[in-house]
């Protein structure tokens, strides 16, 4: 069950955001969309609580959350004056987001094997001249 209270990212989604920082996401991505993950909705101040950044590395890690298509933005009009509260929720489970990275990382991974092999081919031809 999704927690709906601030919370704090536990051991496991650290461990989780390691891994993902490991395979190239950046950090501040990784754990917006660790912290987003485990609740139902929230605003970029529960994030940058629950998650340890700072307003701008919310900011910037939401912004490529909604490129993706992993989350979407909504505004929420205060009582009174003053600007709309942005609330965010994923748009995806964390199992279908997971798949999506492994596929871009596989691609990564068959784009360096083509490149290898180009040059392998490229500094054989250099050895018969």
């Amino acid at each position: 069950m999704k927690r709906k209270k601030s919370m704090v990212l536990d051991d496991n989604e650290n461990k989780a955001v390691q891994l993902f920082s490991e395979l190239g996401m950046p950090k501040n991505l990784a754990k917006t969309l660790l912290y987003i993950s485990q609740v139902d909705e929230c605003r970029s101040a529960d994030v940058e609580q629950g998650a340890d950044l700072r307003q701008p590395e919310v900011s910037v890690a939401m912004q490529e959350l909604r490129r993706r298509g992993w989350a979407k933005k909504r505004d929420e009009k205060k009582k009174g004056k003053g600007r709309p509260v942005h609330l965010y929720k994923l748009t995806a489970d964390l199992p279908s987001i997971l798949k999506s990275f492994e596929k871009e990382k596989m691609q990564e991974v068959e784009n360096i094997r083509t490149d290898l092999d180009q040059l392998h081919n490229i500094i054989t031809s250099f050895e018969k001249l």
